[in-house]
């Protein structure tokens, strides 16, 4: 009886004994993983704190939908499943000249893939589409991944001297770029020499009250070259890292419009001891051929280093991109696919490939 006793009263030792082991396993269980929430919401709160601000970019497809829908679309519903003949290249042609991409070009490529298709032997219309992918692709070949970075150099000052006629998203363009260039570590001034539009002066003011940029304008009317002269001038001697210059963007005379780049042109020169500056063309994808011809003009008058292609998730054609750097041999740096501040994008030939093509 006392034997059951002990008995009893060890093994009742050994559930108390159990009982607080697990309560004191249980406890620390609880406190590590309050400690992890802990961690894990501070950790929340920095990212969110680093993000707070910047929107998410959407992939450039989905910001392509309309082009690709378009021309890219009809290029690859058009010859998928047709025998190879001579209707075939014909409708090919009537595609390529209606999507903006041009006479020239348009026969240039159709030539190129008849002799692509007899060389390699090509039996399918699935494999015209796939050597078409390539031969446009080649069309890009002076937007490398070199080319189409702003040249920036560090310890100076850089001139990004923009030019385009009225109404293609020239200033919005200049705002974005400058927002980019800031929040990179930039300091930034823009010039607000599209001086024969009051609207322009007014609109360059608001995206620098908006990006927290300086800049510097004078009253409507004024000679352009003056306010390239103060803006340069004043970037120089203040230690800005980049300036930006707006240009008036009127194309009804191309002797005068010669005459007055020529004008700033060697201002900036003067100002700032630079020959080899950035003169960007801003262009809306939207007018197609006329948007090549301007390309074309001012490609004559100044030294175009680049190209900003505006508006192009608008377009349902988009063939232009290819004849404006196949013909002027200068690379899109940057591409409009949207109106957000982050929707003008640095032009990576490879992304936009694969966004159009895949």
């Amino acid at each position: 009886m006392l034997k059951n006793f002990f008995k009893f009263g060890k093994k009742k030792k050994d559930e108390e004994q159990k009982n607080t082991l697990e309560n004191q396993i249980e406890k620390e269980i609880e406190d590590s993983q309050s400690e992890i929430d802990k961690i894990k919401a501070e950790t929340e709160e920095k990212l969110d704190e680093k993000t707070k601000g910047k929107p998410k970019l959407k992939p450039l497809k989905d910001r392509l939908a309309t082009p690709k829908k378009g021309f890219f679309g009809k290029l690859k519903e058009m010859l998928l499943g047709k025998a190879i003949d001579d209707d075939l290249y014909e409708e090919l042609e009537e595609l390529l000249i209606q999507s903006d991409i041009g006479m020239n070009m348009t026969m240039q490529l159709v030539e190129e893939l008849e002799k692509s298709v007899s060389r390699k032997k090509l039996k399918t219309s699935e494999q015209i589409y796939d050597e078409l992918k390539e031969l446009l692709k080649a069309k890009l070949v002076y937007n490398d991944e070199n080319s189409t970075k702003l040249k920036l150099q560090d310890g100076k000052l850089n001139i990004l001297l923009v030019v385009g006629v009225n109404g293609v998203g020239k200033t919005t363009s200049i705002g974005k770029i400058a927002k980019k260039l800031k929040d990179s570590g930039k300091k930034v001034i823009i010039g607000a020499g599209d001086t024969f539009r009051a609207a322009a002066i007014e609109q360059v003011e608001e995206w620098g009250k908006r990006t927290g940029v300086e800049v510097i304008k004078q009253a409507h009317g004024s000679d352009p070259a003056a306010v390239i002269f103060d803006t340069v001038k004043t970037a120089k001697n203040r230690g800005f890292d980049v300036a930006i210059l707006d240009t008036a963007g009127r194309l009804h005379n191309k002797r005068d419009l010669m005459k007055e780049l020529e004008k700033i042109n060697k201002i900036i020169r003067e100002q700032s001891g630079e020959t080899d500056f950035e003169t960007l063309l801003v262009i809306d994808s939207t007018t197609g051929q006329n948007g090549l011809e301007q390309a074309r003009i001012f490609n004559e008058i100044v030294d175009l280093t680049g190209i900003i292609l505006t508006k192009f998730d608008g377009t349902a054609k988009g063939g232009i991109i290819f004849p404006i750097t196949e013909e002027l041999k200068k690379p899109i740096k940057f591409i409009g696919v949207g109106e957000g501040i982050e929707d003008l994008r640095e032009f990576d030939t490879k992304e936009f490939v694969e966004a159009m093509f895949e």
